[in-house]
């Protein structure tokens, strides 16, 4: 991957934030492969290797630039948001997939965890299209964001991580109607379970997790040895990122868009559900034990 100069790229540019892993990584690929110039963007760019290797697999690499942004600092946004465009002098498109996640109770965690998991998943998810905004209107472009089956259906021992996503879910439902008003289309990508994620990517100590939940480890037991045997049959990356790129590439893509049957099945329960019984039947059964 090389440095690009401005004026030498011809094909519509996508930003994409959280690119160092899963689905950002595989999006990446996938876009520069459906014929986008993408801006691959991570916090480290350090953490860029695995990336550049796919890239260079696909036979994309000359079509994947990597910049440093930090969705939690909005002089990072700023930064890299200028840069792209004085580079390239539009941007046709950002996908906000930057995102952390949380397993446990508030009762437990305190509040610091879950003003970290807002900070992340959705405040920066704001801050990226705030910035982006001006320069889509610019190019009649669109704004992608990964949300999750969790912005949809409430889960237990994910509190934080759903409220997160509920809220993203509702900030880009809100602002959808007024970006398509200047020429913006807005989409959100809901996925399932994805292979890499849950336990891999949080890094998460099972033993310690339940040595430290009190009167919730039966509960937590439950839910973490269901949602295990769940993510056995998750989705790769690259499938998930396929419905994703047609969000970018579609005529007239939906607003709300789930990367498997599982998923549509999944937010269909709550979609149908007018006085929540039939979330809480389903969820309560998963810490059941």
């Amino acid at each position: 991957m090389q440095e690009v100069s401005m004026n030498t790229v011809t094909a519509p540019i996508v930003l994409i934030t959280g690119t160092s892993s899963g689905i950002g990584l595989a999006a990446a690929v996938a876009a520069a492969r459906a014929g986008f110039h993408v801006v691959a963007t991570m916090r480290d760019t350090g953490r860029a290797g695995a990336l550049r290797a796919a890239a260079e697999e696909a036979g994309v690499a000359g079509s994947v630039e990597v910049e440093r942004l930090d969705v939690t600092d909005p002089a990072s946004v700023a930064a890299c948001l200028d840069a792209v465009v004085a580079r390239h002098g539009r941007l046709d498109a950002v996908v906000n997939n930057a995102g952390a996640g949380r397993v446990g109770t508030i009762e437990q965690d305190g509040m610091e965890p879950v003003r970290f998991t807002m900070e992340v998943n959705y405040f920066g998810v704001v801050e990226v299209t705030r910035a982006a905004m001006p320069h889509l209107r610019a190019s009649g472009g669109r704004v992608v964001t990964v949300t999750s089956v969790g912005g949809v259906v409430g889960q237990p021992f994910n509190e934080a991580y759903c409220a997160s996503k509920f809220a993203v879910e509702g900030f880009m439902e809100s602002l959808a109607p007024a970006a398509a008003s200047v020429g913006v289309h807005v989409s959100v990508v809901e996925p399932g379970a994805v292979a890499s994620e849950f336990i891999g990517n949080q890094e998460i100590d099972v033993p310690a997790l339940l040595d430290a939940a009190g009167p919730y480890a039966p509960a937590l037991g439950a839910y973490v040895d269901r949602t295990l045997k769940a993510f056995g049959q998750a989705q790769t990356p690259e499938e998930a990122a396929v419905p994703l790129v047609e969000a970018l590439t579609a005529e007239r893509p939906a607003f709300r868009i789930q990367t498997s049957a599982a998923a549509r099945a999944f937010a269909g329960t709550k979609l149908a559900d007018l006085d929540g019984s039939a979330v809480q039947t389903m969820t309560g059964g998963w810490v059941a034990g």
